[in-house]
């Protein structure tokens, strides 16, 4: 048996697919990255000329954030996380994902494997990350 859901207060899956799915003992959770509830996307800014700013920090805290608010919806935790996927648009932004991953993680964290991808859903997108975890016993 699964329990796949659309946790309220987080931004809407752009397709036919739920933020997470419970399976077997673990939480599955989509792809997630730094986009808000209203669209807009932590770590993305323009001035008053329409020059775009993208931070990698600011976008990947915010997708950390994100996958813990997740987890909470199923009573986990970050630490509860066995394995990660980490898509980045640049590994240009490897160094600064990689610092900012680290202050989460450490060498007992979850398994993580990191790739570049020619582009993400939105052009402000600079990362997405999928994860599983372990559910905790109740």
């Amino acid at each position: 048996m699964s329990d796949a859901r659309t946790v309220a207060g987080k931004a809407t899956p752009r397709g036919r697919f739920p933020h997470l799915k419970v399976a077997g003992g673990f939480v599955y959770i989509s792809g997630t990255s730094s986009r808000r509830p209203d669209n807009t996307i932590a770590g993305a800014d323009a001035d008053e000329f329409g020059a775009t700013r993208l931070d990698i920090e600011a976008q990947t805290a915010a997708v950390i954030e994100n996958l813990r608010d997740l987890l909470a919806e199923v009573g986990a935790e970050l630490t509860d996380l066995v394995q990660v996927r980490a898509y980045l648009v640049s590994m240009n932004d490897f160094r600064g994902y990689n610092e900012v991953y680290a202050r989460y993680f450490d060498e007992n964290g979850p398994t993580r494997t990191t790739v570049a991808v020619h582009q993400l859903p939105h052009p402000h997108l600079l990362i997405e990350m999928q994860a599983v975890a372990l559910l905790p016993r109740a």
